[in-house]
């Protein structure tokens, strides 16, 4: 790796961890200059704490929702810079495939085997739009909530203009009753859209995420020098923690921090309870 490689993974590092210049270099020594391993190698030395910024590359473009007959439709177009994503042919691009993707019903081959306006397949028009603009440009992720079970709901976060966004959250809730409830799913939706969980309830989060996080719980607490039995003790109350705050239930209510999703779920119920059948959250270049 040149110097100059480093300094740039240095810095990215330090943006990402809030961790010092002599301690991001050493990480990056030790895993040969992966970002991923530098983190859980920052974390597990105590170094880093746990950071949903940590899990993220910066990567812009557009996500763009479509509502119509209580289906929704859903779909993440990434550009390299902003620059792009404000530029007018792109959003206009956008646009139309938010339209093309609600009748496809988020089949991401369908959409791109499907003709636009000027006649060209979607994968067509995508190579020439970047030719045009000289910038990758990717089709990321499509999402589509029908509506036969439940009521569906969504929030677009900071909208540039109706149904886009960087931040867009759908929720499909079961026991909405017309005239009684119905302002509770965009309320969700939109606590989904700030706080992020990864499941509907603690048992729904992926094991594997689970125990990636227990065994960097465990490596920290056993390399700051505390007894087995007591790491032990506090990594089961942490994993506790984790699984609460990144579970949809459990979760502090945003409106609310007496509460918690579950208890206004509860609140909010009339003939049968409310309950939270799916739900999708997209943010433009999360994990890219």
């Amino acid at each position: 790796m040149s110097n100059k490689d480093l300094l740039d993974n240095i810095k990215k590092l330090r943006e990402m961890t809030g961790v010092g210049f002599k301690d991001c270099k050493v990480a990056l020594d030790e895993t040969k200059g992966d970002i991923e391993k530098s983190i859980e190698f920052l974390r597990k030395k105590g170094i880093a704490k746990a950071s949903k910024k940590m899990s993220r590359t910066a990567s812009e473009g557009l996500a763009l929702v479509k509502e119509f007959e209580g289906q929704i439709s859903l779909i993440e177009i990434n550009s390299e810079t902003d620059f792009v994503a404000k530029n007018q042919d792109f959003i206009n691009f956008c646009k139309e495939l938010s339209e093309l993707n609600y009748k496809t019903k988020g089949d991401l081959k369908k959409l791109n085997d499907t003709k636009m306006k000027n006649g060209s397949l979607v994968k067509d028009n995508l190579v020439n739009l970047i030719a045009k603009i000289g910038e990758k440009i990717t089709i990321r992720r499509t999402k589509f909530f029908d509506n036969s079970k439940g009521n569906n709901f969504l929030y677009v976060h900071s909208s540039i203009e109706k149904g886009i966004g960087k931040i867009i959250s759908i929720v499909k809730l079961d026991g909405i009753k017309k005239g009684k409830n119905e302002d509770i799913g965009s309320k969700v939706a939109m606590h989904i859209a700030a706080s992020n969980p990864l499941a509907i309830d603690q048992d729904s989060i992926d094991k594997n995420i689970v125990n990636k996080e227990l065994e960097i719980i465990k490596a920290e607490i056993t390399n700051s020098g505390k007894p087995v039995e007591m790491a032990e003790k506090i990594s089961k109350g942490k994993i506790s923690k984790f699984l609460n705050d990144n579970s949809l239930l459990n979760q502090i209510w945003i409106m609310d921090p007496k509460k918690k999703v579950l208890d206004v779920l509860k609140e909010n119920s009339f003939d049968k309870p409310l309950q939270v059948l799916d739900f999708v959250r997209y943010k433009v270049g999360e994990g890219v």
